[in-house]
């Protein structure tokens, strides 16, 4: 699965996926880039209003009879497009390191997640759709029926591209919903074109899935067709947390469901009882894995008095050792960000935080597309670095006299996507858990520990909704049904 072959092109299609047909190509394209190197990597189809008009009329169409269908048919397909990820490893890992700068650990990562999360939909078919509920009414049999929605409009993003793709549109199809897809331009293929492949080849029926591309900065076609088509029941969205705010409020004037996971400051606690190597290398794989492009990147480690020089002196000394370059190269462990202006960003933000006072612990050095990673101490409160999502390869320490301070450092955010907890006692971990306001806690694990059927999601402004089999509440609708038998008094 991490075996990736050298390759500069794209391979498979390049085009919009609409009603089980690929589009035809010659028609307007945007450029697809490296992000590495900056060669171009593919050209890919500029969609827009036509484009998504047609693929919401594909996908209305082909509701009913998927929402129809039974229960065996749909794990039949989901099993089919498992098998195809697994066979179709390798390709998929090198098209995420050419398109997204995803290493070798985190494209292997993605598709196992994937594979992992189709086999296990695959049996969400079965669960309970509804309840038999107790009536005051003599004689009135009551139960509540969960149905499927009709149409959702997916937004995948770039950073986790694969298995977020995946996530958008499994939880909807898994209950009966049909998709349309927009991925992120910088993402296109991994996030969305690939999906479609596999999806056309497992036998999904014409129209269930569809995919519609568009250039950078030209969204708003595809967007607003989506808010203005009353079949469009859904919006599922994967991204920042400005963009998912402006997204809920158009649901709210069209009266459509949202589904939202954003972004977050999330943060890990030493205890001064952790285990100093483990809390090292939890916080070095938390902070820079994928280059910190992960929404549940730890972005600030709170370490409690007595364990912080030693922690800060190991955790640097680590992060020295991480090989950066070539997401392709065997080894490597950071790669680049996802286009220049991250990279400015990025550096943009450490170098104001320095200007501030805070001490740069090791790092801070762009290498054209690729950002070393970095550490930060004293950070003053009033730098936005302190406050605000770094989508890079940065880390904040800073010391707590106490877990309780830590607690309170870290629960002074406006996000709540996730956090973790560094212990040698479990049970006081556990409670300090519990006071937590977001929406994941891990307690001696990585911050993104995620798997498929766990309930991710976050609080406050990282979002509402859940994934894994819990998104049966987002992506069906509750219809009351009952049958009074014999005669029921009526006042008339």
């Amino acid at each position: 699965m991490n075996d990736m072959t050298p390759m500069r092109r794209a391979t498979g299609r390049t085009t919009h996926y609409i009603n089980g047909q690929w589009g035809e190509t010659g028609g307007r394209t945007f450029a697809d880039y490296n992000p590495f190197d900056g060669a171009l990597y593919a050209e890919i189809a500029a969609g827009g209003r036509a484009e998504a008009q047609a693929a919401v009329d594909a996908a209305a169409a082909a509701f009913p009879a998927w929402a129809e269908a039974t229960p065996r048919q749909r794990q039949t397909l989901f099993l089919k497009a498992a098998d195809i990820v697994e066979r179709r490893a390798k390709e998929f890992a090198t098209t995420m390191a050419l398109e997204t700068g995803a290493g070798a650990a985190f494209s292997g990562f993605l598709i196992r997640w994937s594979i992992d999360m189709l086999r296990q939909a695959a049996g969400w078919g079965y669960l309970p759709i509804g309840d038999v509920l107790a009536s005051d009414v003599p004689g009135r049999f009551a139960m509540a029926v969960r149905k499927p929605l009709g149409v959702v409009a997916g937004f995948s993003p770039w950073n986790g591209s694969f298995s977020l793709a995946w996530r958008t549109v499994v939880l909807p199809l898994v209950f009966g919903n049909t998709v349309v897809l927009k991925p992120s331009e910088f993402a296109p293929i991994s996030a969305g074109l690939l999906l479609a492949e596999v999806l056309d080849e497992a036998g999904f029926p014409p129209g269930v899935m569809n995919v519609v591309t568009h250039a950078p900065g030209e969204h708003e076609a595809v967007t607003d067709v989506f808010f203005e088509r009353p079949e469009v029941r859904s919006i599922n969205f994967t991204g920042s947390s400005a963009i998912g705010r402006m997204l809920a409020g158009r649901a709210g004037q069209s009266l459509k469901r949202i589904v939202l996971e954003l972004g977050g400051y999330n943060p890990l606690l030493v205890l001064k009882d952790a285990d100093l190597d483990l809390a090292v290398d939890l916080a070095t794989f938390s902070g820079f894995f994928h280059q910190g492009q992960i929404c549940m990147n730890a972005r600030k480690v709170l370490v409690e008095q007595p364990l912080h020089d030693a922690f800060v002196e190991r955790l640097a000394a680590k992060t020295r050792t991480l090989k950066a370059g070539d997401p392709t190269t065997p080894g490597v462990f950071i790669g680049p960000l996802i286009h220049d202006r991250a990279v400015k960003a990025v550096d943009a933000s450490v170098k104001d935080a320095v200007a501030r006072g805070a001490t740069l612990v090791t790092g801070g050095e762009a290498q054209g597309t690729i950002y070393l990673p970095t550490i930060l101490t004293h950070v003053p409160p009033d730098a936005p670095i302190n406050r605000e999502e770094t989508f890079g390869p940065v880390m904040i320490v800073e010391a707590a006299p106490s877990a309780e301070a830590a607690l309170a450092q870290a629960s002074d955010t406006n996000y709540g996507l996730c956090s973790g907890i560094v212990t040698g006692d479990q049970d006081r971990g556990l409670e300090l858990a519990q006071r937590f306001n977001c929406g994941m806690v891990h307690i001696n694990g990585p911050t993104m520990a995620s798997e498929p059927s766990l309930p991710n999601g976050g609080v406050k402004d990282s979002g509402w909704g859940r994934s894994g089999h819990y998104a049966v509440e987002d992506f069906t609708e509750i219809q009351l049904t009952t049958i009074t038998r014999g005669p029921m008094p009526l006042p008339i």
